[in-house]
Formats: structure tokens, C-alpha cells, sequence
């Protein structure tokens, strides 16, 4: 008898596990996708909105030589200053791995190469995360009375910068770049899978 109640227990255990994942992981399931179809459709752009400057997230240099993906940023920062969006260009990023300068150091190179004045341009060299980037541009644009911002990124990584900035109190609006380097299916999965892992990140710890 006693073992017959103790069959029964375990199968009712067992049964209301196995209705719990079937309701739990849809769900699951459910969410990361909506997260995703949010990442991918980005932030509202304002066609034409102007500010004080133009925050460009660093993205990784080889030596000297900024990877393509930040060479994107880069020039469309560029074109963000040449047409009158913006007046200034806040580049961000220290020197990671592989790289013998700065981020934002390669990045200035580039505008000046390009025939930007150097009093437009502004950098810092300490940051090595999306949330610290913004840290800095913002201590930059204090010490600099600047009050408004373009965010500048690939499109993907839009959304989390600019729930990070908002977290931040920067007054900014998006300016994802026009062209990507992650163009065909097999560069973009990876790279929103890896945004839906660090948008619930910072949800969860602020970074």
C-alpha cells in the first residue's frame, strides 16, 4: 500500500515537472524571440536630427588600422560632421587586444586624414565596453558643455546602446550606420544572439 501512494506521488511529481517545461520553455522561447525581432527592428531614427556631437562606439583595431566594422562608424560620424548634424566627434575605445594604439586613437587618425579639424574631434582612451564608452563620452561632453548626442553604431547593437545611454541620462538619438559589415545571414545571426545575451545582461546587472 504504502509503496502503491509512493509510485503515485512520484508520478504526479513527474507529470507536473513535465507540464511545467512544456508551459515554461515556449514561453521562454517566446520572449528571447520577441527580444530579438526588437533588437533587429532598432530604435526610431529622426530623419535629419541634429545635435552637439556624435558618440562613436569603438569596435576593435588591427595595429594601427580600425577594423572594418568600425571603419563603418567612423565614417559615418564623419558624414554625420560634413553635413551639419553634429559639431563635434566624441571617439571612444582604449587599446585592446591585438592592437598597438587606442581605439579612439585610430579613429582620430582616419578623421584627420580625411580633412577633419582637429578641434572637432574629442577621445578617450579607458573604456573597453559598450557601457563604459558612453561613461566617458559623457564625462567628455560635461567638461566640453556639450548638452545632445548622435549615437553611432552598427544596427544590431543600436538598441542596447541606447538603453544604455537613456540609463545614463545622455540626451541622444540613434544614428546606426548605413552599411554594415554584418550583411548576410551567417554574420548577423551570431551577432544578434550575442545582443540578446548582453541587452538581458544589462537588464539584470546595469552594464
Amino acid at each position: 500500500m504504502g509503496r502503491g501512494r509512493s509510485r503515485c506521488r512520484e508520478s504526479f511529481r513527474k507529470g507536473n515537472g513535465l507540464k511545467l517545461r512544456r508551459a515554461i520553455i515556449p514561453a521562454i522561447l517566446g520572449w528571447l524571440g520577441a527580444v530579438g525581432f526588437w533588437i533587429a527592428v532598432g530604435p526610431d531614427e529622426e530623419p535629419g536630427a541634429r545635435a552637439d556631437a556624435a558618440i562613436v562606439l569603438g569596435a576593435g583595431v588591427e595595429g594601427d588600422t580600425p577594423s572594418p566594422v568600425f571603419r563603418e562608424r567612423i565614417d559615418h560620424g564623419i558624414d554625420l560632421l560634413r553635413t551639419g548634424r553634429v559639431e563635434r566627434l566624441i571617439f571612444t575605445g582604449a587599446q585592446g587586444e591585438g592592437a598597438t594604439i587606442a581605439e579612439s586613437a585610430a579613429a582620430r587618425s582616419v578623421a584627420l586624414e580625411k580633412g577633419v579639424p582637429a578641434n572637432a574631434i574629442l577621445t578617450e582612451a579607458e573604456s573597453a565596453s559598450t557601457m563604459h564608452n558612453l561613461v566617458e563620452a559623457q564625462l567628455l561632453m560635461r567638461d566640453e558643455g556639450l548638452e545632445t548626442a548622435l549615437i553611432v553604431s552598427d544596427p544590431l547593437h543600436m538598441r542596447r546602446a541606447m538603453e544604455m545611454a537613456e540609463a545614463l541620462g545622455i540626451e541622444a538619438h540613434p544614428s546606426a550606420t548605413p552599411t554594415s559589415r554584418y550583411r548576410s545571414f551567417q554574420t548577423q545571426l551570431p551577432f544578434l544572439l550575442r545582443e540578446i545575451y548582453f541587452i538581458h545582461h544589462f537588464w539584470l546587472f546595469g552594464e
